[in-house]
């Protein structure tokens, strides 16, 4: 059974999903990408939600740079392979969409790679705001751009209040 709650944060609303398996899904507010409940989907209380939200809350007071949750996000493995190589990328650095390709060993299925990324049912926790343009512009997430650029600063990838790379993205 997969367990659900609804937590506010800085970047919005967030729909937490675990089962006893680990965190399945964190979905922003109006995702590009959403995820239907299943069947066995009920709302209510687990403790690693409780723990999910507490890393969460962590991370955006600048207090946690790294997530420690079991997780168990479902997908082919080619997008489980993907979603892996998302955590290797540090707290406030950036990557291209090319690098993650070249990290993923498969450096010519760019377009692959930033589609399994794009489906990503974890974004902050595996951080796939961190893969950016490889001409450094930000580029689709799945939470909008604005958020990107939230987490992106609050992580001190790009400057406060400098709008470097653009409001298009």
């Amino acid at each position: 059974m997969t367990v659900y709650t609804r937590i506010d944060s800085p970047v919005g609303p967030l729909l937490l999903a675990a089962a006893d398996d680990g965190l399945r899904l964190i979905e922003f507010h109006e995702p590009r990408h959403p995820i239907p409940p299943g069947k066995d989907w009920r709302e209510g209380d687990h403790d690693l939600l409780r723990a999910v939200q507490a890393q969460l809350d962590e991370y955006f007071a600048g207090k946690r740079r790294d997530f420690d949750l079991p997780l168990a996000p479902q997908g082919t493995a080619f997008q489980c392979e993907v979603w892996r190589t998302l955590a290797s990328i540090p707290y406030g650095e950036t990557i291209s969409y090319a690098e993650l390709a070249t990290r993923v060993g498969r450096p010519s299925a760019m377009r692959a790679v930033g589609a399994a990324n794009g489906r990503n049912p974890l974004p902050i926790v595996l951080p796939c705001h961190r893969v950016i343009g490889s001409n450094g512009n930000l580029t689709g997430f799945g939470g909008g751009l604005p958020t990107k650029r939230f987490l992106l600063t609050l992580e001190g990838a790009l400057p406060t209040g400098d709008d470097l790379f653009g409001s298009a993205g």
